[in-house]
């Protein structure tokens, strides 16, 4: 029995042996080239998105400086003239305009502005209070004043307006040159008038043009949600800079779709500076109207490509016609840079102040040409330099 015993014992010592000395334990730990190892073992990575869990700290240091505005405008109603017989007019008398009895009533509007200086300077759409007879601006605090209006720019949907109290809240205004897509941001607002709201998305374009809604616009397209009322709010960072001033929706339901748009904070602080010290916009101007080269259009010109613009129409005697442009010129360049569509001759021609020399590259039948202009201020009801 004994002997039995230690034959065991002897046969698992010699099998525990040569397991040890001859297994290939690599297999359980490295992966050796040309060899699969037997658990995959992933590589520590860090969090996708490793910003903040919580953005609270950026919304304390945004909304403050968000405001609600409340517009009023009092609009003449006149009722159907049933009144036109003479005994009528005798009695109503001078509430009687041309056969119909004259009411008054009051408007209102709701949206939102942001206070961009300590001096009270609140930036909000011009369509948040177009046409208003009287504007409220309402603080987070609870504090309220009715606001002057500084100046206008329909043609990017920017107004400015000024309140009268102290120790206001200010917002950072933060680069909206360094958006990229996929950013966090915050959209601050009043939407349909429930009170300061704030919602969350991501930048999901920059950049975008011909959407149909200003004349200039080069907007921030987000998925926060922005409602009515949100007009004119703030579209703020992780860190509660402004990089934005909320403006339109595309919506088939009159609400969020998640595709809202936002007046970059570049733009808005450069008419801004002009508002303050114009009470407008001024912007060069040339006097022309122009088209986008499409693939149909170069074609039929035999041109080998689709950058630059073809002038249509010249405004007799403008800066324009005296420099001797004509229809049918393509203008490829300006100032020595190449026009890849119609957006860039129209920011650079309205960025230039008036009496400011334009260099223009033009194309004429083939061959070309150097043409000096220059700039005179673009007047209110302006044609559009280029039409895409």
């Amino acid at each position: 029995m004994q002997a039995f015993v230690k034959t065991i014992v002897l046969t698992l010592f010699v099998a525990t042996f040569f397991t040890y000395f001859f297994t290939d334990f690599s297999v359980f730990t490295t992966q050796e080239e040309g060899k699969q190892p037997f658990f995959q073992t992933a590589e520590a990575k860090p969090p996708v998105g490793s910003g903040p869990v919580s953005y609270s700290s950026a919304v304390k240091a945004a909304s403050p400086a968000v405001v609600n505005i409340n517009t009023e405008k009092v609009v003449t109603v006149r009722s159907h003239p049933y009144f036109n017989d003479p005994v009528f007019k005798q009695m109503f008398g001078n509430l009687i305009v041309d056969g119909s009895i004259a009411r008054k009533r009051i408007e209102n509007s709701l949206g939102s502005g942001v206070i961009i200086n300590p001096d009270g300077y609140v930036l909000t759409n011009n369509h948040v209070i177009q046409g208003a007879d009287t504007i409220h601006v309402s603080l987070k605090d609870g504090r309220s004043s009715i606001a002057k209006v500084i100046g206008t720019d329909p043609e990017t949907d920017i107004a400015l307006l000024k309140i009268d109290l102290d120790n206001l809240p200010v917002i950072t205004i933060g680069d909206s040159e360094e958006l990229e897509i996929g950013d966090v941001v915050l959209a601050i607002g009043n939407p349909f008038g429930v009170g300061q709201t704030v919602t969350m998305g991501i930048v999901s374009a920059t950049g975008r043009t011909q959407l149909g809604i200003n004349t200039f616009e080069n907007f921030i397209q987000t998925d926060a949600a922005i409602n009515p009322g949100n007009s004119g709010g703030a579209l703020v960072d992780a860190y509660g800079r402004l990089i934005g001033i909320n403006t339109a929706i595309f919506s088939r339901s009159g609400g969020s779709q998640g595709v809202g748009f936002a007046i970059p904070s570049k733009m808005a602080k450069n008419i801004m500076r002009q508002l303050i010290k114009y009470g407008r916009a001024v912007r060069g101007w040339l006097g022309f109207e122009g088209h986008a080269l499409t693939p149909k259009l170069a074609e039929s010109l035999q041109l080998k490509t689709t950058e630059g613009i073809i002038i249509t129409a010249i405004v007799r005697n403008g800066p324009a016609h005296k420099a001797g442009l004509e229809p049918g010129d393509i203008i490829a360049g300006i100032d020595g840079k190449k026009v890849k569509s119609g957006q860039d001759a129209l920011a650079v021609i309205s960025g230039k102040q008036p009496g400011q020399k334009v260099t223009l590259q033009i194309n004429r039948n083939g061959r070309g040409y150097s043409v000096t202009a220059t700039t005179i201020t673009r007047p209110p009801q302006a044609i559009s330099e280029v039409k895409q």
